[in-house]
């Protein structure tokens, strides 16, 4: 009897993870990561070509390399990516103030005392946080989060909730706890997922100069200039179908695959062609590091209209 419950379990669980967003969520595996239908998880590898595809990549950088924003170890004292973690549903919730409080989410949010933090404690970065609550399938995500009075309450630059289980959007204009109203979580390249057979969705990425623009899914833009040479928030590139995977390890293979088949978001502004993950003592980084082989050029823009 023990056997066969086991096996209900299981069978519900790739039940759940086939109609979902993708591979389990790590602590939180009842939990979709949006919808399969979500853009996050749409393949993108036979959609056509932005006509303006060549202007928007020379903007972004036609020769800059592909970088990974995560890995394992520490970096400056921090880890190298962006954390994330998952509370129950009886996680206390404590209250968040905000500095973009019009746009944000008001909580207040479960986020424990020792939440990890982007870039460590001490980080004067991003500090984005990314709690998961895995009973009510809830996402809450923070930009520029710092504990007061031990964590009894927060302060952070901005935040937004979102159900996992649903295709909800900002409302148009508002920021998230990223610069395109996006939530970041889906974006994260997370280990297990290798573990598990690859990654199954699109990847964050940021620029360096962005227009005073957005594009479904991004509600929000974050830049004063309205060159249409410049990419708008939500811009979706993939990696050409011509490049060849051949002679990158197992971990860089698994993300330029997914860069294929699934793309990129542009989510924030920062260092051109950085993707993001979420740290992992799983993560090689000398195999990481040969992703700096791949340039702007390798990538196309998709024409993700209708």
């Amino acid at each position: 009897m023990r056997l066969a419950a086991a096996a209900l379990v299981l069978a519900a669980l790739l039940a759940a993870a086939a109609t979902s967003g993708g591979r389990p969520l790590r602590g939180a595996p009842r939990c979709p990561v949006f919808p399969r239908d979500n853009p996050w998880n749409q393949r993108v590898d036979r959609l056509p070509v932005a006509p303006n595809s060549a202007r928007l990549i020379a903007a972004i950088g036609a020769d800059r390399g592909l970088h990974a924003d995560f890995g394992s170890g520490l970096y400056q004292g921090g880890p190298i990516g962006i954390p994330y973690t998952t509370v129950s549903g009886g996680q206390r919730r404590v209250p968040v103030s905000f500095q973009y409080a019009d746009e944000s989410d008001r909580g207040p949010y479960p986020i424990p005392h020792d939440a990890p933090i982007e870039g460590g404690r001490t980080s004067d970065g991003d500090r984005h946080v990314i709690v998961v609550d895995r009973d009510r399938c809830r996402l809450y995500e923070l930009y520029d989060a710092h504990p007061l009075a031990g964590g009894a309450r927060w302060r952070a630059g901005s935040g937004a909730v979102w159900s996992l289980r649903t295709n909800h959007l900002r409302p148009r204009g508002w920021t998230s706890a990223d610069a395109a109203g996006l939530p970041i979580l889906p974006g994260l390249a997370r280990y297990e997922e290798l573990r598990r057979g690859g990654i199954d969705h699109a990847l964050r990425f940021t620029a360096a100069r962005t227009r005073r623009a957005f594009v479904a899914p991004a509600r929000h833009f974050a830049s004063d200039s309205s060159d249409p040479s410049l990419p708008p928030m939500g811009l979706r590139v993939r990696l050409k179908r011509s490049f060849r995977l051949a002679g990158f390890g197992p971990q860089a293979r698994a993300v330029l695959l997914a860069l294929k088949r699934y793309g990129m978001l542009l989510a924030d502004n920062g260092s051109p062609w950085y993707v993001s993950g979420a740290p992992s003592r799983g993560w090689d980084n000398d195999d990481l590091h040969a992703l700096g082989r791949v340039h702007g050029s390798d990538f196309e823009v998709v024409d993700s209209r209708g």
